[in-house]
């Protein structure tokens, strides 16, 4: 997943392709050798044409929380459905 973060989506047009975006869900992976993280049904805006991922400020920072939870946790391999109430 391409990660870029913005407050909020200027256009309803993906600045890539011209497609239109719209709101998802995504699949955001971290790999950094010895955890691998992976967070589903994560909030984005996605484009309909070409697939390019964008999410918001707020999601990445809560993003990095649940990455750093799980790094805590120092399993090999941490799978999270994305939820603020896991967010501490």
């Amino acid at each position: 997943m391409t990660l870029k973060q913005g407050k909020k989506m200027q256009s309803s047009n993906c600045p890539l392709c011209n497609g239109k975006k719209v709101d998802s869900t995504v699949t955001f992976t971290v790999d950094d050798g010895k955890t691998l993280v992976v967070i589903r049904n994560t909030p984005a805006t996605v484009c309909s044409l070409c697939g390019e991922e964008w999410i918001s400020e707020s999601v990445a920072k809560s993003l990095e929380i649940m990455v750093r939870e799980a790094k805590e946790k120092r399993r090999t391999l941490e799978v999270v459905d994305f939820n603020l109430e896991n967010v501490a």
